[in-house]
């Protein structure tokens, strides 16, 4: 197996998840990934080709997916077989918190002096907590890092890591020889996101090389559902109160002042890239108008046609002939639609600008454009929110699904969970909480990474409202989950036995929390943890697919998910640009083949 100068890993949410016993309720529901949070952040892939092209060979090894396949699979001894020149670990999301930090103590305990290298949204905000800990040697902040990650890996290899030339690293922060914590300015914050490839040619040739395709799958069941994303952005115009990737969020941590866009002729190539090699669903992550309508046009002229699923996401309401061009670009689309509440109140304070009568209408346009399914996102813990409002936004699902026909149509899908784990670092919320009528219970990465430990996701939430507290948040995700799975097979949007046993595994888990809850009031700590255990085997039954199932999100994908042709022509051209690499008297030259 051929050894890389840069290992990426991606932890678990908890180390080790598999022995502890926590209710993870339904933060997952909604995304494809499990409670453990296995899917790597696209930045892994960008990252990673960015540094193949100076020279270094990257691999990625997916320590969560490895973790959640087999109780059997030692992630130490694989992290202790590993020899680069540095471990990369990404701290994007909050969730991470435990894990990445006991996936980078790991690597320190066998490879005590090989760097360990921090990023993503988390670690950016964090970051001095971080260089203080033992485990991490340094932290590159920012949206966009390939370029100070590729600096910073030129020091490494050529064993120049001292002040003067550390302090010359973009968005870096590091530990200098007297012990001081070094903070280097956010300098490297391109314009447009062109300096970057994001078509996944990565991946394909480094499962060949390494002979290693369990490690670099993105989440759990990706290869019998290949969803993968397109980047339009990184940045946002909108500004909503609890987001880690707001305007002022992006603002504050990334210093970036506007956000950087793909090209448009860019973004229509990782579209026919990505078509190259997986016949599965396309995420274009991100509202095509958020740079304007000059920019979606041309992207869709662009484009020309694209049968293959699609998934969109608006972000504000839409005319209908936006829709129009969508859908004829896009035959095989799904549009994704956030409103988060029914109340135009509750819309406006948590940023959301516009009314439910003009989100409605958007809907309306949709359906009639032909998309083959819309999914309509809800949420708990809002501000303005109570448990009334989260229970007639349910009743408004209802007449949503009253009026667009679902019963016989069958294409529109709401759906309710939780703003769960956490209130993101960096939020408006979390800077300033009272303005909004919010307690921040926990401020410090390690508060955090405790809370994550905690036998129920409900004492893993970051915040309560005034509306609201904790329990009352989590007894009005299950009573809201319970009311619309019911609406759903009034209408016969899920078959009756899936209904059914979403019903019971709700019950189940009420059932198990209001237990967890009683073993807390025990005093003896040792009796609290052995009734905690016990419960475990049905904690772990309880954990997925709790409010609704998760396989509603999935779009339908054919028996050949994969072009195995154009696969194997990647590699190959991969292989032949690796020998052409070598001879070049640059970046990677003295590079072994």
């Amino acid at each position: 197996m051929a050894n890389a100068d840069f290992v990426f890993l991606h932890a678990p949410s908890v180390y080790d998840f598999r022995r502890e016993s926590i209710l993870y309720g339904p933060i997952s529901d909604l995304v494809p990934s499990t409670p453990v949070f296995e899917m790597y952040p696209i930045g892994f892939t960008t990252l990673a080709d960015y540094l193949e092209r100076r020279g270094f060979r990257v691999r990625i090894v997916n320590l969560a997916v490895r973790m959640l396949k087999s109780r059997r699979f030692d992630p130490e001894k694989l992290i202790r077989r590993l020899n680069p020149l540095a471990f990369g670990i990404d701290l994007h999301w909050m969730p991470h918190a435990h894990g990445a930090v006991e996936v980078a103590r790991l690597v320190k305990r066998h490879h005590p002096y090989t760097p360990v290298i921090f990023g993503g949204f988390s670690s950016s905000y964090f970051h001095e907590e971080l260089v203080q800990r033992p485990e991490v040697d340094f932290v590159i902040r920012g949206d966009s890092t390939e370029e100070p990650l590729a600096q910073l890996m030129e020091l490494i290899r050529a064993g120049k890591l001292d002040d003067e030339s550390l302090a010359q690293v973009p968005n870096l922060t590091w530990t200098d020889s007297a012990g001081r914590v070094r903070v280097n300015p956010i300098t490297y914050s391109p314009s447009d996101l062109d300096h970057v490839i994001i078509d996944y040619t990565y991946v394909v040739r480094a499962v060949a090389r390494y002979a290693d395709l369990a490690n670099f799958v993105p989440f759990k069941d990706w290869l019998t559902y290949p969803i993968t994303a397109a980047l339009t952005v990184r940045g946002c115009t909108h500004n909503c109160r609890t987001c880690g990737g707001s305007v002022s969020a992006f603002r504050r941590i990334h210093n970036r002042s506007r956000p950087a866009f793909r090209s448009p002729a860019q973004l229509a190539e990782d579209l026919r890239n990505i078509r190259k090699f997986s016949r599965g669903p396309i995420f274009i992550l991100g509202d095509l108008r958020q740079p304007g309508m000059d920019y979606a046009k041309e992207f869709l002229r662009l484009v020309g046609v694209d049968p293959g699923p699609v998934i969109l996401e608006l972000f504000d309401a839409a005319d209908r002939e936006y829709i129009q061009k969508l859908a004829r670009t896009f035959p095989n689309f799904t549009m994704e639609i956030s409103p988060e509440s029914h109340d135009d109140e509750v819309r406006r304070a948590f940023g959301r600008p516009y009314t439910t009568a003009a989100m409605e209408e958007t809907m309306a346009y949709v359906l009639e454009a032909g998309c083959k399914r819309l999914d309509v996102f809800f949420m708990i813990g809002l501000p303005k929110q109570d448990l009334q409002s989260v229970m007639d936004t349910v009743a408004y699902c209802g007449h949503l699904m009253e009026r667009f026909d679902a019963g016989a149509d069958k294409r529109l899908f709401p759906f309710i969970s939780p703003l769960a784990p956490f209130v993101d670092p960096g939020s408006e919320v979390f800077e300033r909480p009272e303005e909004y009528g919010y307690t921040i219970l926990f401020r410090s990465l390690e508060e955090h990474r405790q809370a994550l430990l905690a036998p129920s996701w409900k004492y893993v939430l970051n915040y309560e409202t005034v509306w609201m507290d904790r329990h009352q948040i989590a007894e009005a995700t299950y009573e809201a989950g319970f009311r619309l799975n019911r609406l759903k097979k009034q209408y016969g949007l899920i078959d009756p036995a899936v209904a059914d046993a979403t019903e019971r595994r709700i019950q189940r888990a009420r059932r198990l929390m209001a237990q967890i809850d009683d073993i807390l009031q025990i005093a003896d700590p040792m009796r609290r943890q052995m009734l905690l255990n016990a419960l475990k085997p049905q904690v772990d039954t309880a954990n997925l697919s709790t409010v609704c199932e998760k396989t509603e999100l999935n779009l339908p994908v054919g028996l050949l998910k994969f072009n195995l042709w154009s696969a194997a022509g990647i590699v190959l051209a991969g292989a032949m640009g690796r020998r052409r690499l070598v001879t070049v008297p640059n970046g990677g030259g003295d590079k072994k083949p």
